[in-house]
């Protein structure tokens, strides 16, 4: 029997999901996901440039990257959970809605992939390296994101009576449908039921992980990839055992949901990976675009600036201009009133 104490620690959902400002709807769901996004790029460009790379680049790369990777993130949804779309009942249309929810990690990871391949190439930089620079990064935009989840009331467990489950309350539409699945519903104050939140339990193993990348990379100094190979190894450990504790509808193989084997699966390649790449970390100099300006970074030492006064040259000429000792010597003898003139005047002067 659930106490009185349990009933109170127990985690409430929001209100509502979707606000309406005149015509526009704002979407938790949208919100989230935009934050962790914005969070991944300026993060993951701070990493990019302390490894060597150039400041700006992954804005750059991610104007590819997260067209790929929505659309890939959608696909993936579409494909493992097809019979909701195009099964008896489904509504084909109802595919293109992602507003309404329905992104898969690994279809944005795959596509998102290939779109930061492409900038890659058009950038002159190498993709692994990258990977490395932003891996933590996507990951806590991965944890920011799954917050959309919980305003939307979806991707929770199974049924539960522990302390920190969550209650997921009745809604209400404007056209007076009631379900705990409305996502631009209103609630009616009635709980439905309590689960766990799988949502908040992927959300705070995905920080475990992001801290975790963060100590592996600043201790080993990884790179080639493999920083990232961690990170989806990391993230598929979590996802499978999460995975096995939601009770939402999704496709199955032998009584098992696609997910878990999904994550299985890439769990063993991101391994494989792994051990296989490359020791060590990229050279500095390897992550400047191909046609851009030397980039320095805290590992790379810049040339020292000659000390023009030192060779005897006028403090106001160039720096880069050659110094004769016939020049030097001028210099010297007329003093502060050589330093008034021009270098064609000192010329003169030495030859007379």
């Amino acid at each position: 029997m659930t106490s009185t104490v349990d009933v109170l620690a127990y985690i409430p959902s929001p209100p509502q999901g979707v606000w309406y400002v005149g015509p526009v709807a704002l979407r938790a769901y949208a919100l989230f996901i935009i934050v962790g996004i914005v969070v991944a790029i300026v993060w993951g460009d701070r990493r990019w440039v302390a490894r060597g790379g150039e400041k700006g680049t992954v804005l750059d790369i991610a104007i590819w990257a997260v067209p790929f990777g929505l659309i890939g993130g959608r696909l993936y949804h579409v494909m493992t959970d097809w019979p909701t779309y195009f099964g008896e009942g489904g509504d084909p249309v109802d595919a293109l809605k992602v507003w309404q929810g329905g992104l898969g990690i690994w279809g944005a990871v795959a596509l998102g992939g290939v779109g930061a391949w492409i900038g890659c190439r058009r950038r002159g930089i190498p993709l692994p390296a990258l990977g490395d620079a932003v891996a933590p990064a996507i990951l806590l935009a991965q944890a920011i994101g799954r917050l959309g989840n919980y305003f939307n009331q979806e991707l929770y467990g199974r049924e539960t009576d522990v302390p920190w489950g969550l209650e997921i309350f009745e809604r209400r539409n404007d056209v007076g449908q009631v379900s705990p699945q409305l996502i631009d519903g209103v609630s009616t104050g009635e709980v439905a039921f309590v689960v766990h939140p799988t949502f908040l339990y992927e959300a705070l193993w995905n920080v475990l992980i992001v801290l975790l990348l963060v100590w592996v990379d600043r201790r080993f100094r990884i790179g080639h990839g493999r920083l990232f190979a961690l990170y989806v190894a990391g993230y598929c450990a979590g996802r499978f055992w999460i995975e096995l504790m939601r009770s939402d509808h999704a496709s199955l193989i032998a009584g098992v949901r696609v997910n878990s084997f999904t994550s299985a699966l890439v769990f063993v390649a991101a391994l494989v990976y792994f051990f296989a790449a490359t020791k060590g970390r990229e050279d500095p100099a390897e992550l400047r675009p191909a046609d851009g300006e030397p980039v320095y970074s805290e590992t790379t030492e810049k040339e020292p600036e000659k000390n023009v006064e030192d060779e005897g040259t006028d403090e106001d000429a160039p720096a880069s201009e050659p110094v004769s000792d016939d020049k030097a010597a001028s210099t010297a003898s007329t003093g502060g009133e050589a330093r008034t003139k021009t270098i064609d005047s000192k010329k003169d002067d030495a030859n007379d």
